[in-house]
């Protein structure tokens, strides 16, 4: 538990750094683009919680076990006599999670009066590393939200010159929000598939948002010409890629569920290939390919000057090769986390390809 708490001490001293020393100077372009990548990184945070089955480590939101600092052994949430807990705090006894009522100091005999059944799921057991991977999942968005507040700040600075830029800074912020009390519902309905899903689509509504703030900042010195074609290729492709996402999350919720059947040992008897879900993600995929690889020809021929199209083959070509190893080497350690990363990457690159391509110029070529 040394390695968790080591870096739950580094988020937390790397949070007061933030909000002490945050240099008022640091140019907004490059404060958007930390609000960017600190989503990016709440995303790889939440992939990790959910490959190491980790989304239950703390029964309650935003405490852990009623805990600030969440326990390191099953002792400290465990009834004992003789031993104080305060209001909140979350216990296991005889499998069944409580909630003391107030500040109580036990005796010899556990007293139903003092505690509450804890009714909101019935997991009741413990894991350190579930609970600390869980913890640190929260803590990175606790700090993303401090730049997210910076953000709204130096926007004021835009006020006046472009006056969506504070309003998206401020939605931006909402939206983080929103997502925030998304995560207090995912925990509370035990991993519902549906809400982890609205989970991950407004994390993606999050960094577009973000994108087009950071877009609006920009002003391109080279002036490409707009053509309809391209831009309504790049929107499928977009489409495409959200769909896949979604598809994947489903996919995700039957290799949780039946792993719990079969055991972590035991994962090439998960028959993926006679799943509803993953056939249409695995043809599916043909057609994301398809698209993308129409946009990198559309971008050659027209001469259109886009550098995204072959950065977004790339990233691709990367998520169907963590699909592969996924599915033929029965889901390596790292693979889904990184499967899904990617995922988010290639919906921030095609949604960015997405705006450049949107933006009319006074030349116009033929499709």
């Amino acid at each position: 538990m040394k390695r968790f708490q080591f870096w739950s001490l580094f988020l937390w001293l790397y949070f007061i750094f933030v909000v002490n020393f945050c240099p008022v100077k640091l140019p907004f372009t490059t404060l958007v683009k930390i609000c960017i990548f600190s989503v990016y990184l709440i995303i790889l945070a939440g992939a990790t919680v959910r490959m190491t089955g980790s989304g239950m480590g703390c029964p309650d939101w935003p405490k852990c076990f009623g805990h600030l600092i969440p326990p390191t052994s099953e002792e400290q949430i465990t009834w004992k006599p003789n031993t104080d807990f305060k209001k909140g705090y979350i216990i296991i006894h005889e499998d069944q999670l409580w909630v003391s009522q107030k500040a109580i100091h036990t005796e010899g005999a556990f007293n139903r009066a003092n505690w509450e059944v804890y009714t909101k799921h019935d997991y009741a057991s413990f894991n350190a590393t579930h609970t600390w991977v869980e913890y640190i999942n929260r803590l990175t968005s606790a700090v993303a939200g401090v730049f997210f507040l910076w953000l709204i700040i130096r926007s004021f600075a835009y006020r006046k010159s472009n006056k969506w830029i504070p309003i998206l800074s401020f939605l931006a912020l909402g939206m983080m929000l929103f997502e925030a009390w998304l995560g207090k519902t995912v925990v509370d309905s035990n991993l519902s598939v549906t809400k982890i899903s609205v989970h991950m689509l407004v994390a993606l509504a999050i960094v577009a948002v973000l994108l087009i703030i950071l877009k609006l900042l920009r002003t391109s010195k080279v002036q490409r010409p707009y053509n309809a074609l391209m831009k309504w290729m790049v929107f499928v492709a977009l489409l495409t890629t959200i769909v896949q996402v979604l598809l994947g999350i489903e996919i995700r919720q039957y290799v949780d569920i039946a792993l719990k059947e079969v055991g972590l040992m035991n994962k090439h008897h998960l028959n993926l290939s006679e799943q509803t879900y993953f056939l249409v993600h695995r043809s599916f995929s043909i057609f994301v390919v398809l698209i993308n690889l129409l946009l990198v020809f559309k971008n050659r021929k027209l001469n259109l000057g886009y550098r995204l199209p072959n950065w977004i083959m790339i990233f691709l070509g990367i998520e169907i090769l963590t699909g592969i190893i996924m599915y033929y080497a029965d889901f390596p350690f790292g693979t889904q986390a990184t499967h899904l990363l990617f995922a988010t990457f290639l919906f921030g690159l095609q949604f960015y390809l997405l705006l450049q391509t949107s933006a009319k110029q006074h030349l116009s070529l033929r499709s």
